[in-house]
C-alpha cells in the first residue's frame, strides 16, 4: 500500500479544476466553477468544484469529493490507483507496502490487461517505424496511400503487426506477458484444431484505442490486403477493460479543442478523425464504423452540448445512421449534418483541403437535422401519399425524441412547413409517441384534454349529424377487448377527428390504440385477442400509419383459433356499432368517422376502467391477508385510495365522453 507520506504529497499536489477538467466543460461562476454532472444525466448544471476547498458536489445527485474520490468514482477503479493516476500526472514516486491477496485478486487482471496492451502498443509501433516490412508496408501505406506526416502517425500511436502467424505472441511471452492476458485482450488466439497460438490481427496496419483518460483499451487492425473474403477491419473483443458501446476513437485527442469549440464533430471511421487531425480540425471524434450509442452520445455531452455529423453521399449509410441522431436528440444535444460532395468522405475531403475550406465548407453546408431528413427521404416518394405519410411518421418520431419543449414546438412548426401538414395533426402525433415512450406528463395532459373533447361539443354547422352516444359502463373485458380487436382490423388505417381547442385533430386508429394501450402497459387478457394484437402491430410497423394490414395476415395464422376468431371479426358488417356500448335507441351513427370518433376513445377509457377495477379487489383481497406487515398493510391502503382517485377521474372522463 502507499505510505502516508506520499498520500499527503499526491494530496497537495492535485489541482482539482486540472483533473476534473479533463472529463467535463467546466465554467467559472463566481470563484467556483460548474458543469453538468458526469454521473447523472441533466440538462441544468448542478454540479459544483471549488478549487479553494479542493472538493466538488453534485446538487442534483449528491455525489461529492475530492479529486482523487472523482477519479474513483469516474473511472471506476480502487483508492491506490486513483492515487497513481494522480501521483504519475504529478510526477510524485509512489513507494508502496506490499499489497494483500485481497488487493491483488481484485487489480491485478485489470491492471495486466492495461499493461499488456500498452506493451503491444509499443510493440505495433516500433515495428512499423523500425523494422523492413513495417516500413516498407504499413508506414509506406500510412506515407503513400494515406498522406500522414509522422508527426500523425505518432500522435496517434498508429502501427503495424508481423505478417508471421505468430511473431507478436512469441515475442510477447519472451517479455514475460501471460498468455491469458494475451487471450483476454484478444491480441492472441489459440487454433481450435491444435491449440497452436497466433496473431488475429498479423499482417494489417493498427489503429490504437484510447479511453478518455489516454490508456490503451483495445486495437483495431484493417487489412490491406485486396481479397474480398478477408474482413476489411478486425477489432479487439469486449473484455474487462474495453466496452465499444462506452468508448469513442480520437476523444483522448480530441476533448480540449471540442471544448474550445464547443462543438463535437462526429465521422465514421479511424482514419477520418486523424486526416482531420491532421489538417487542423481536431475537435473530431468516430464512432469506429459502429451505431451510436447513448453511453457514447452522454460521454461526450460532458465536453458539449452541440454535436455536427459528416455524412459521406452513400444514402444506403445515412439511413443506417439516422437513429443515431435520434439518440443525440434524446439526450438533449443540439445537432446538425454536413453531407459531403459526392465520391468523397472525411478522410479524401480533408486531404485534399486546406483546414480553413474545411471549415468554411461545414460552416455553408450545416443543415438542420430535420431539413436534412425532409429532404433525404421526402424525395424518394414519388408522389406516393402512403409513403409520404411513413416518412412524416418517421420525422415525427424524431421531434418526439427532443426533451426541451420549446424546442420540440419550433421543430414541429417547420416540419408542419416542410411536409404541407396541419400544424396539429403532427401536435397530437408528437404528443401520443412521447407518453406512449416517457410517460410524459405534458403529453398525458394534452391527449387528456383531447379525448375529454371527443363529442363532448356539437359542431358549429347544423348540417353536421349530432351523435347521442349514450354507452352503457358494465361491458365486460371480453366484450371490450373484442371491439378493440375489432376496430383494428376492419378499421386500423383510417382517421378520425377529435376536436383540440378550436382545431379538428386527425387520429389514426391504430396509432391511438397502440399507444393508449401503450402508455399505462396493457396486455389483453384473452391471449387470443393478443396474439392478433401483436400480429397487426407487426404488420403495421412495416407498413407504416394509414397503410390497410392485408387481411390475409391473419387469416393465415399459424394457430387455427386465432385465424377463426380473426375471421370472424373480419365478416363483420363494417356499419357494426360496438356491440353493448351503442344499444340505445337513440343512437345515431353517420359514417365510419364517426363511428370511430365516437367508439374507439370511449372503448379504451371504459376497458382502463375495467383494469383499474381489478386491481383495487387485487389490492382488497391482498388486506385481507393476516400474515401482512403493518407497513405491508398501510401501502395496500395507500394504493387503493391512489386507485380509486384514477377510478373517479376516468369515470369522470367516461361521463364526459358519453353525454
Amino acid at each position: 500500500m502507499i505510505d502516508r507520506t506520499t498520500v499527503d504529497r499526491i494530496y497537495a499536489a492535485a489541482n482539482i479544476v486540472e483533473i476534473i477538467g479533463e472529463y467535463v466543460t467546466l465554467k467559472r461562476k463566481g470563484v467556483n466553477y460548474m458543469a453538468c454532472c458526469p454521473f447523472h444525466n441533466e440538462k441544468t448544471p448542478s454540479f459544483v468544484v471549488s478549487p479553494s476547498k479542493g472538493l466538488y458536489k453534485c446538487f442534483g445527485c449528491g455525489k461529492g469529493g475530492n479529486a482523487v474520490t472523482f477519479l474513483m468514482e469516474h473511472e471506476s477503479i480502487s483508492y491506490p490507483e486513483a492515487l497513481k493516476m494522480v501521483a504519475k500526472r504529478y510526477n510524485i514516486p509512489v513507494e508502496e507496502r506490499e499489497e494483500t491477496e485481497e488487493d491483488i485478486r481484485r487489480n491485478n487482471d485489470r491492471e495486466s490487461m492495461f499493461a499488456v496492451n500498452s506493451w503491444a502498443a509499443d510493440y505495433f509501433m516500433n515495428y512499423l517505424h523500425n523494422e523492413t516490412e513495417g516500413r516498407s508496408v504499413g508506414l509506406s501505406y500510412f506515407r503513400q496511400q494515406r498522406q500522414l506526416t509522422d508527426a500523425t502517425i505518432r500522435k496517434f500511436g498508429l502501427g503495424f503487426c508481423p505478417s508471421y502467424g505468430d511473431r507478436m505472441t512469441r515475442d510477447a511471452l519472451e517479455a514475460g506477458y501471460k498468455e491469458e492476458f494475451l487471450k483476454m485482450t484478444g491480441l492472441t488466439k489459440a487454433r481450435e484444431s491444435d491449440g497452436h497460438l497466433y496473431d488475429p490481427f498479423r499482417d494489417r496496419v493498427i489503429f490504437p484505442v484510447h479511453n478518455i483518460s489516454g490508456r490503451v483499451v483495445a486495437f483495431g487492425a484493417r487489412t490491406l490486403r485486396s481479397d474480398k473474403k478477408v474482413a476489411k477491419y478486425l477489432n479487439s473483443p469486449e473484455s474487462e477493460i474495453y466496452s465499444k458501446r462506452n468508448e469513442i476513437y480520437g476523444l483522448y485527442f480530441a476533448k480540449r479543442a471540442i471544448q474550445q469549440q464547443d462543438c463535437a464533430i462526429m465521422v465514421e471511421g479511424y482514419l477520418d478523425v486523424i486526416s482531420m487531425h491532421q489538417v487542423g480540425i481536431e475537435h473530431v471524434v468516430a464512432s469506429s464504423g459502429t451505431s451510436l450509442t447513448q453511453q457514447q452520445i452522454r460521454l461526450l455531452s460532458r465536453f458539449s452540448r452541440n454535436m455536427t455529423v459528416i455524412y459521406d453521399s452513400d444514402p444506403a449509410g445515412i439511413k443506417a445512421s439516422l437513429r443515431g441522431i435520434d439518440l443525440i436528440l434524446q439526450e438533449g444535444l443540439n445537432v446538425r449534418v454536413v453531407l459531403l460532395p459526392e465520391g468523397e468522405d472525411p478522410d479524401s475531403f480533408a486531404r485534399s483541403h486546406t483546414a480553413d475550406e474545411v471549415r468554411q465548407y461545414i460552416a455553408d453546408h450545416e443543415q438542420d437535422f430535420l431539413n436534412f431528413k425532409a429532404r433525404l427521404l421526402l424525395d424518394e416518394t414519388k408522389g406516393d401519399p402512403a409513403r409520404k405519410a411513413m416518412v412524416i411518421s418517421d420525422m415525427v418520431q424524431s421531434i418526439a425524441q427532443i426533451p426541451d419543449s420549446i424546442q420540440r414546438a419550433v421543430y414541429i412548426k417547420e416540419c408542419a412547413r416542410t411536409t404541407d401538414t396541419p400544424e396539429q395533426v403532427l401536435i397530437a402525433e408528437v404528443a401520443r409517441k412521447r407518453l406512449s415512450t416517457s410517460g410524459d406528463r405534458e403529453a398525458d395532459e394534452f391527449l387528456r384534454r383531447q379525448t375529454q373533447q371527443v363529442m363532448s361539443e356539437q359542431r358549429d354547422d347544423e348540417q353536421t349529424p349530432v351523435i347521442n352516444t349514450k354507452i352503457e359502463a358494465g361491458s365486460s373485458f371480453e366484450t371490450l377487448e373484442r371491439d378493440l380487436i375489432r376496430f383494428l382490423l376492419l378499421h386500423g388505417h383510417q382517421s378520425f377527428e377529435v376536436k383540440e381547442g378550436q382545431h379538428m385533430v386527425d387520429c389514426n386508429v391504430a396509432e391511438f390504440i397502440f399507444g393508449e394501450l401503450d402508455c399505462d402497459q396493457l396486455k389483453m387478457e384473452n391471449p387470443h385477442y393478443q396474439s392478433l394484437l401483436d400480429c397487426y402491430r407487426e404488420a403495421w410497423k412495416e407498413r407504416g400509419v394509414g397503410v390497410a394490414v392485408p387481411e390475409d395476415i391473419f387469416v393465415k395464422y399459424d394457430n387455427p383459433l386465432v385465424s377463426q376468431l380473426a375471421i370472424e371479426l373480419l365478416m363483420t358488417d363494417k356499419n357494426y356499432v360496438v356491440s353493448n356500448l351503442w344499444r340505445q335507441k337513440d343512437v345515431h351513427i353517420e359514417s365510419d368517422e364517426e363511428l370511430l370518433s365516437a367508439g374507439v376513445p370511449k372503448t379504451l377509457t371504459i376497458y382502463k376502467s375495467k383494469v383499474i377495477e381489478r386491481m383495487i379487489r387485487q389490492q382488497q383481497e391482498r388486506l385481507s391477508d393476516e400474515s401482512l406487515s403493518e407497513a405491508e398493510h398501510d401501502e395496500a391502503l395507500r394504493q387503493i385510495a391512489h386507485l380509486n382517485n384514477v377510478k373517479m377521474r376516468l369515470a369522470n372522463k367516461i361521463q364526459r365522453l358519453i353525454l
